[in-house]
């Protein structure tokens, strides 16, 4: 009766392990959703940064208010994204790259009407591109958190993309 106990529960354990192990490769990120996980981070920090510069720099109001949503909701998404990645055990850059940061550095010394013109164009690419990336990887990721996370994420950045064309075109 002992011996069949401990099989029973060498066996339990044996079964509750092996469905712990695929639980935790599962959430383990493919090369790919790192990839991904690392370009969104360094993006929305930039977008962060720039929207302070905008709410600094910025000339018309519509350029100022802009930037404070970016600020707010790229720093949401930042938040959110940082929950995902700790789940998938990848480790979020601390600050944006190289690039970026002398995008930033460019923007920083420019006011008024350049700043607004120049924010507005960029703000137009840069949210055009990561609506391309959200959607590509959209249909190449596999775990379920962070596709929430794109399905989540993806409506606002087509709004702000919107937002960013209207007030391109003087509307």
């Amino acid at each position: 009766m002992r011996t069949t106990i401990f099989i029973l529960a060498f066996g339990l354990l044996t079964f509750s392990t092996a469905f712990a192990a695929d639980d935790e490769k599962s959430n383990k990120a493919t090369s790919g959703e790192t990839a991904f996980i690392n370009k969104v981070a360094d993006g929305g920090m930039t977008e962060v940064e720039l929207g302070k510069l905008a709410e600094k720099n910025g000339q018309k109001e519509n350029v100022k208010s802009f930037g404070a949503e970016m600020v707010k909701d790229h720093g949401k998404a930042g938040d959110d994204l940082k929950s995902v990645a700790g789940k998938m055990n990848v480790t979020l850059p601390d600050k944006v790259s190289a690039d970026h940061q002398a995008k930033i550095d460019k923007m920083s010394k420019m006011s008024g009407e350049a700043f607004d013109t120049a924010y507005i164009k960029g703000m137009v690419e840069d949210h055009e591109k990561t609506v391309a990336d959200f959607e590509k990887a959209n249909t190449e990721v596999k775990n379920a958190d962070l596709k929430k996370f794109i399905d989540d994420t993806l409506p606002v950045i087509k709004h702000h993309l919107k937002m960013a064309k209207e007030m391109q075109a003087g509307k």
